[in-house]
């Protein structure tokens, strides 16, 4: 009996000091989003919880990280997010595997949390919205005076619903980052497979900050193979400036513009005749609004008014719900 103990003892992992000191406890974040909208052409109007997202993560060692992501009320559906574990590799290297955003782009990967709008621009909804299982490299260096990120990953082609498919497509995804000063450029590509088209996309962007403002301007080209479709592009461009102010517990103001569009553009998937089909058709939009702000670090709260006006290229065929619009919106980030 003592000797199985003292086996136990000697083959229990050691702890360095570092470890002991290292706090390793979940962390749980979260953002909310609540609106209201009324569409200024018909009349007609809605309330709605946009989001309600819950995250968890942390690290089981030092080289070693989890996140866990879920949405209770992606506009009243539940929706699994993320999934993933990362393990560091040294030297700017990290390899991470599980259920996350492929990396492409800079509008499609912002968080909710993180907009500078009520809605998403067509680039970051329509042109590129895709999580999917899979695994990437990333590096990242800070070394001299180039500090880059690199990404590339692949990915299953079948839809996160079901991660049992087995296949032989696969999509493929990666982005550069590069940040001189006050500028930021990027570029990416990918390549994915929704249905039975493959459709591969390029991606660049530029962004410039200073002072109290701050630009960015991304573009998008998506080409569905064997002309199946029509090659569809999507722009975007923003300015925001942010001041200082002390209205009770808000301690900043900002103003938001921005200019977007998109072709015709379809999701690559087969309707019945087993043809693409464009899903969205080709418009511009303007967008103008102003958001109050109460930043206490990484906690903070937004008050936003939004206001969208659309161009249709063909004001026949305008869907539903997509119109001249104004939105208030309440943004919450803990």
């Amino acid at each position: 009996m003592f000797s199985g103990v003292m086996i136990v003892c000697a083959i229990a992992p050691s702890v360095s000091a570092a470890d002991t000191e290292t706090n390793y406890k979940p962390q749980i974040h979260g953002s909310f989003r609540g609106r209201y909208e009324m569409e200024t052409r018909d009349g007609y109007s809605r309330f709605q919880v946009r989001n309600a997202r819950m995250s968890v993560q942390g690290s089981v060692a030092p080289t070693i990280d989890y996140f866990v992501q879920v949405d209770f009320s992606d506009a009243g559906k539940f929706k699994f997010l993320d999934a993933y574990g990362r393990i560091a590799l040294g030297r700017g290297w990290k390899i991470q595997a599980g259920q996350f955003r492929m990396p492409f782009g800079v509008e499609p990967f912002r968080a909710p949390s993180n907009y500078l709008f009520s809605n998403r621009s067509f680039l970051g909804k329509q042109g590129f919205n895709y999580r999917q299982v899979g695994a990437k490299l990333v590096f990242d260096t800070n070394v001299g005076a180039l500090p880059l990120t690199l990404e590339g990953g692949v990915f299953n082609s079948a839809s996160t619903a079901d991660h049992n498919v087995w296949q032989k497509k696969f999509n493929f995804a990666g982005k550069a980052l590069l940040k001189i000063d006050h500028v930021t450029v990027g570029a990416g590509f990918a390549s994915i497979y929704p249905d039975s088209v493959r459709i591969n996309a390029a991606d660049v962007s530029l962004g410039y900050k200073i002072g109290r403002w701050a630009f960015e301007a991304e573009g998008l080209l998506k080409d569905y193979t064997h002309n199946s479709h029509k090659a569809s592009w999507a722009y975007v461009a923003t300015a925001d400036y942010t001041m200082p102010v002390k209205w009770g517990d808000f301690n900043a103001l900002s103003f938001q513009g921005r200019f977007d569009g998109l072709t015709d553009h379809s999701s690559g998937k087969r309707n019945s005749e087993g043809y693409l089909i464009t899903d969205d058709p080709a418009r511009n939009r303007v967008t103008v609004g102003s958001t109050l702000s109460c930043v206490r670090g990484p906690l903070h709260a937004d008050v936003r008014l939004n206001y969208e006006k659309y161009f249709y290229r063909d004001k026949d065929i305008i869907p539903s719900g997509t119109d001249d619009r104004l939105l208030v919106e309440l943004i919450i980030k803990f």
